[in-house]
């Protein structure tokens, strides 16, 4: 989960690589560092902390060489610590390295090294990458211009695990070498210089032409050319791909936080990403070929992914099983490959993952394909890996999302799922069409109506404002309302560090409602008028035990007891998630604000989630 920057051209790298770090620092920020090759010398500039940490060093302003590698942690192995920072150097400092990943094998690979005479200085696993490639460089009698990238080859087939890896080396000062292997790794084309990242936002200020690394491939940069390898070093060719994304897109633009940012953005992500699939009342998904046989055919549907994308999942599975009529399972990619999922060629497995490099989706996704399901990615980032690993790809239109904790990303997967779960209600014709089209009114009324309760937060500030410094809340829902106030749990945990807990409104009084007490603050969600009769009896019984209720509904409802009523414009309840997150998000934007914490990096997070 950490970032990795890369330049080579005929300008000063140290202002090209900070800058880069800085836009990848939702990736990780325990630790940043850069290396640049100075007078045929590396040096090494890193420390712990943010990557501001690191451009406050003295003497880094005098580092003029004009190829450099750089990073900024998310820490796995070795607490963070300047000398567990990135890059890492082999005893000989001929080579130095920057990893994006985890290296399963590194205890019995430094093991190896140690018994050779290596030394190493820090705690992680990455160390032991620049002294296998001094290893093997100096065991290869062969003193030709592959003599390098032998080594490069040599020290990949003796890691197990996942890497995206910079490596500069004193041997071949005007070249630099990536290699990657499950963790995410794009190259930027320019005039006379190439750029590296983990990200195409860090450098898209600098080019808009990306070529999209494959697992084992191997890439060799120099100033006016790449070369591409297979893992046996035979030749390939790649295409560019431009990128649509403007460079502004991953800019604040005059909001304080990019989280904040992200939440306006919602109206414009959601038109976006249904707009390019219905016009004019009808839905078409170019590329997905899912016929009305195959649809009948299937016995179940997995939805799979992590966090905030498994959120949208549970939404989506109202959808699916309401007009298509066939079972839908949620499940977590972390888990689903572990307890032998019943798959088959009449499974379909749909994967959720905003950056697409979520590593426990894209291994789920390898487990179902082994098994004959077919497979479809769901993701915000053309040419990501799960795009690549799938049978059949769609895409959000949410742009970059910046900010560690999702917004945009999960409603623009709400909706792209709704549109699929009616685009599959259309080919097997199970509901009566009305149901489906009313529902595609609705949605296309949905980013007008976010902009609605966007023109006025300041019932939800000031609510913000008295509760802060609570300890614990609840969130409380049935049915969809149920699911997104999972995803109104998660957001409050994620950035105001409040224990925060989700229960079905009805299974409140099997166990939970043994921990409210008088003054704990319970967020209620009733956006489904069949079940608000209901819900509201729930809520009567957290009001009478003391609790204050936040109550976030489209209907008419007395404010019986309840502190604070948000009034949410009425759509259908498939749907209504869409809407009553945006409360929930800046509900938690707001806490945090008020206790001055970092809202697009909160503590112990990173937004792309590439190890295990």
């Amino acid at each position: 989960m950490c970032g990795i920057v890369g330049y080579i051209g005929n300008k000063k790298a140290m202002p090209i690589l900070v800058n880069g770090l800085l836009r990848l620092e939702y990736r990780g920020y325990d630790s940043a560092g850069i290396a640049t090759i100075e007078d045929d010398k590396i040096v090494v500039m890193k420390n712990k902390g943010r990557v501001n940490n690191l451009s406050n060093l003295s003497g880094i302003d005098k580092l003029v060489g004009t190829i450099g590698i750089a990073h900024t942690r998310w820490a796995t192995h070795g607490k963070p610590s300047k000398e567990n920072s990135h890059p890492h150097l082999d005893n000989s400092k001929s080579f130095a390295v920057v990893h994006n990943g985890i290296i399963e094998n590194y205890h019995e690979l430094k093991n190896f090294l140690i018994e050779k005479g290596y030394e190493f200085l820090s705690t992680t696993d990455t160390e032991v990458i620049p002294n296998l490639l001094h290893y093997y460089f100096n065991q290869d009698s062969k003193n030709d211009e592959k003599k390098l990238l032998r080594a490069v080859k040599n020290t990949c087939k003796d890691l197990k695990g996942s890497y995206a890896i910079e490596i500069l080396s004193t041997y071949n000062k005007d070249k630099m070498i990536v290699v990657r292997k499950d963790s995410p790794l794009v190259i930027g084309k320019g005039l006379e210089e190439n750029y590296i990242s983990s990200d195409i936002p860090a450098i898209l200020s600098y080019t808009k032409d990306f070529y999209l690394i494959d697992d084992n491939e191997i890439a060799e940069l120099s100033r006016d050319k790449i070369k591409f390898y297979d893992s046996e070093l035979n030749e390939i060719i790649k295409p560019v791909k431009s990128i649509e994304w403007g460079a502004l897109s991953a800019e604040k633009d005059g909001y304080e936080d990019f989280m904040l940012k992200e939440i306006h953005e919602q109206p414009r992500a959601i038109r976006e990403t249904v707009g390019a699939k219905l016009d004019n009342g009808k839905i078409e998904i170019e590329g997905l070929e899912f016929s009305k046989e195959y649809l009948e055919n299937l016995n179940k549907i997995y939805i799979v992914a992590c966090g905030t994308a498994m959120h949208a999942g549970l939404v989506a599975k109202a959808t699916f099983e309401k007009f298509c009529k066939i079972p839908v399972e949620v499940d977590i990619a972390s888990e689903f490959r572990y307890r032998d999922p019943l798959i088959d060629e009449r499974t379909l497995c749909i994967y959720i993952s905003q950056s697409g490099e979520t590593a426990d989706t894209i291994a789920a996704l390898k487990l179902a394909k082994s098994k004959g399901a077919k497979t479809l990615a769901i993701s915000n980032v053309i040419g990501s890996s799960i795009t690549r690993e799938a049978d059949y790809s769609i895409y959000t239109h949410a742009g970059p999302e910046i900010a560690v904790a999702s917004t945009k990303a999960y409603t623009s997967q709400v909706a792209l799922l709704v549109i699929l779960g009616m685009y599959f209600a259309e080919k097997l014709e199970k509901v009566d069409k009305s149901e489906i089209n009313n529902l595609k009114s609705d949605i296309l009324k949905i980013p007008t109506q976010i902009e609605e309760i966007l023109k006025n937060t300041k019932q939800i500030q000031e609510f913000a404002r008295k509760v802060y410094k609570e300890k614990d809340m609840f969130f409380l829902g049935r049915g969809t309302d149920y699911a997104v106030s999972l995803e109104g749990s998660l957001k409050l945990k994620e950035i105001s560090y409040i224990h925060s807990e989700s229960y079905a409104s009805g299974e409140l009084k099997h166990g939970p409602i043994a921990l409210i007490e008088n003054g704990v603050t319970v967020v209620a969600i009733m956006t489904n008028p069949s079940l608000v009769e209901k819900s509201i009896s729930n809520i009567q019984e957290v009001v009478t035990r003391g609790a204050k209720v936040l109550a976030i509904t489209s209907e008419d409802i007395k404010n019986d007891g309840l502190n604070e009523v948000i009034k949410l414009p009425k759509t259908n309840p498939l749907i209504s998630p869409i809407l009553s997150v945006i409360p929930m998000q800046l509900f938690a934007y707001y806490i945090s604000k008020e206790k001055g914490l970092d809202v697009d990096k909160p503590r112990n997070l990173a937004k792309s989630v590439t190890v295990e």
